[in-house]
């Protein structure tokens, strides 16, 4: 698209990083009217990982003129079940959820991170006020009145807000003074995915392992991915095995509930961290996704909660605007931090203490876990309330 001519490299909203939160913020912000730019690479996303779309996601992806682009090559989640395999004296009953329970098709959808990425680019370029910088940024200088973004590629843009999309080591959230707290876990996720030999029938299966959590996620057809969370030796072992020894390994895991097991080409391995920034914002710059939170693959939380950022600023920017206030100024950042806050808090701590009870070898903590899972199979109303706040947190309804 063309640079807006008036003024050129001026812009209400500069959003630095082009992954799927950033391109998100990016629609979403630009969908209020506002000048925005992106300033992103446009790579092609080089792995096979998967994201289960949950919620108010779904809902924003329809908004922003992306889900019809891309849903076809989704699955759908309609049941997802949670079996201890912890061989442990304790263990807590299988849970089984619903989506018809709570009224709903499904409770989301997996797709391939690389669909998603496909069909965010292709609603960009339908954006008459998004101008996309095919480049990187070097720096990100906050000043009294605007917050200035300088190219690899030597453009200087100029913008009232810039959205940090930048990833886990964002130079965004190191312009605006923001620190951050990581704690490592010694623990380690690979995934892959698979075909299998009989249909998923849109199962989603968790099993609770000594080690951490394995999930079994429905693809489109008779595929599946698998995220499998264990020790940093298991996880490395695991990722050195042939593709027969792998299918093998996840056949054996999976317990053969969809038959034999073929493992695709590609695999990931990374270590697993926690990690939350002292502001979601500061000095005209405000993060979303990974320069905002870190959380393990539990639950399928992590980009889901990056794109309640992407439509929660925009909400926020469009207000402002429309009220005619500054939308990098100090009360709306302050607005967009507490808009976050208790979301992000509130989901990192049930992710922490569903992994530190599901690793902990002390037989009270065990039997809290199998106690608290004993609930919610055996009382309806408790496993309805845990299903709706799994997708969106309640008060967001409110």
């Amino acid at each position: 698209m063309t640079q807006n001519l008036i003024e050129p490299n001026r812009y209400d909203v500069i959003v630095v990083g082009g992954g799927p939160a950033g391109l998100a913020a990016a629609l979403a912000v630009a969908g209020t009217g506002a000048l925005t730019a992106l300033v992103a690479r446009k790579v092609p996303y080089a792995d096979n990982r998967t994201t289960a779309l949950l919620g108010d996601s779904i809902d924003l992806l329809e908004k922003l003129g992306v889900w019809d682009r891309c849903a076809g090559k989704a699955s759908a989640l309609r049941t997802m079940r949670l079996v201890d395999d912890t061989g442990r004296l304790i263990r807590a009953p299988e849970v089984r959820f619903t989506s018809t329970e709570i009224g709903m098709d499904a409770f989301g959808y997996n797709i391939e991170n690389r669909n998603l990425m496909v069909a965010l680019e292709a609603a960009a370029e339908d954006v008459g006020n998004l101008d996309r910088f095919d480049d990187e940024a070097l720096s990100v200088a906050p000043r009294e009145d605007v917050a200035v973004v300088g190219t690899r590629q030597g453009q200087t843009l100029a913008a009232r807000l810039v959205i940090g999309a930048d990833g886990r080591h964002s130079p965004c959230r190191e312009a605006a003074g923001i620190t951050v707290s990581s704690r490592a876990l010694n623990q380690g996720a690979l995934t892959f995915n698979v075909t299998t030999s009989r249909p998923h029938n849109e199962v989603s299966t968790e099993f609770h392992t000594a080690e951490g959590p394995c999930v079994f996620v429905p693809l489109p057809g008779r595929r599946m991915s698998i995220v499998w969370v264990a020790s940093p030796k298991e996880a490395q072992r695991l990722m050195a095995l042939s593709d027969d020894e792998l299918s093998a390994a996840a056949e054996k895991q999976s317990h053969s509930i969809v038959g034999k097991l073929s493992v695709e080409p590609g695999r990931n391995l990374f270590p697993l961290a926690i990690e939350k920034p002292s502001a979601y914002g500061r000095n005209r710059i405000v993060l979303v996704g990974e320069a905002a939170h870190v959380v393990p693959p539990i639950g399928a939380q992590g980009l889901n909660m990056g794109l309640r950022d992407a439509g929660d600023i925009a909400e926020i920017v469009e207000d402002a605007m429309a009220r005619d206030q500054d939308p990098g100024s100090d009360a709306v950042i302050a607005r967009f931090g507490r808009a976050r806050g208790a979301d992000v808090a509130s989901r990192t701590f049930a992710i922490d203490m569903a992994n530190r009870t599901l690793l902990s070898e002390l037989l009270p903590a065990q039997a809290v876990r199998a106690a608290g899972m004993q609930l919610l199979s055996s009382i309806g109303p408790l496993r309805r309330i845990a299903m709706r706040e799994g997708l969106s947190p309640f008060w967001r309804s409110l």
